[in-house]
């Protein structure tokens, strides 16, 4: 590990518990936070996220977060209406910008959802997570409120798969993490480069492209690098994440759009063919399923003229 990386951790490297509640509170001054919960078919679980977050950081009390939003892209449960009812704003992903036609993939909701929050600080959280506390929020909040330096914030936890402690990232161990020491060794003092738990400030997000799909995170994350400098970035200690898993074939759709956004990154050349082939076993033997790899991304939300003329209103 890089000398500068081995300070960065000491430096940049925190635990929920080294900021409470009420110094978080003390430290707004005015600052406003904006959580964002990108949902798709996840109508048993996020009712719970938004209740917790509601409850504990949403009160008199405890005014720590200001707005709540839901963006829906697509559902086909009840996501909007548990999400509803739980409290949250709901807004639809179509609905957002609609004179450029929405792409499938969560990069595309967290772009999105820049034109329909206010906040100073915006705060990503991802709609599956499983008994939930709000420590996921107040924890990565707390460094943008009290280091004035700090502009990007990633949870990191463990991330148990089923009885297995810390057997969960295996995209982020099989390609993520071999990418970012071999590429970007900065960066490896993050322990989940590709958790969807994450804030930053809205100065730093709107001047930053989006891959529209399950690149989004390491993306963020390097061109993050890239435009404030590692003693700008930071993490947080919040304990366990506990969530629904992808199967196989999705964890290397998953593989595949990442390793996209990485070599983007590295050449900003094209690939020859933007596409992944796996293989499914049925009755007459392995068949081909061929599925397109991301490679679309959004520009940097200053670009677009809309949200250009809200920021000048």
């Amino acid at each position: 590990m890089l000398e500068e990386v081995e300070r960065w951790l000491a430096r940049r490297s925190w635990s929920v518990a080294d900021r409470p509640l009420d110094q978080l509170v003390a430290a707004k001054r005015g600052t406003t936070i904006s959580v964002v919960l990108p949902a798709l078919n996840e109508e048993a679980t996020v009712g719970e996220i938004v209740s917790v977050i509601r409850r504990e950081l949403m009160t008199d009390a405890v005014p720590l977060v200001d707005e709540l939003v839901v963006v829906d892209s697509g559902s086909t449960d009840r996501t909007s209406e548990v999400a509803a009812a739980a409290g949250a704003r709901v807004v639809h992903r179509d609905a957002i910008l609609p004179r450029i036609p929405a792409v499938p993939g969560k990069g595309e909701v967290l772009w999105r959802s820049l034109l329909v929050t206010t906040g100073d600080i915006v705060c990503f959280v991802d709609a599956d997570l499983k008994e939930f506390s709000a420590d996921f929020v107040s924890g990565i909040v707390g460094p943008l409120l009290t280091e004035p330096d700090v502009q990007f914030v990633k949870a990191m936890y463990d991330r148990p798969l089923g009885t297995a402690a810390g057997q969960g990232g295996r995209v982020t161990e099989l390609v993520a993490r071999p990418l970012l020491n071999l590429h970007w060794p900065q960066l490896a003092g993050f322990v989940q480069p590709l958790g969807g738990e994450y804030a930053a400030r809205r100065s730093l997000l709107e001047r930053l492209p989006f891959p529209v799909g399950y690149g989004v995170e390491l993306g963020l994350l390097v061109d993050a690098l890239h435009t404030v400098g590692l003693d700008a970035l930071a993490q947080v200690d919040v304990g366990v994440r506990l969530h629904r898993h992808q199967d196989g074939q999705a964890l290397g759709r998953m593989a595949a759009a990442i390793y996209r956004t990485a070599q983007l990154r590295l050449s900003r050349g094209h690939l020859v063919r933007p596409a992944l082939t796996q293989f499914e076993r049925r009755e007459e033997g392995f068949v081909p399923r061929t599925h397109a790899v991301d490679t679309e991304e959004r520009p940097p939300m200053l670009e677009i003229a809309e949200y250009a003329r809200r920021r000048a209103a």
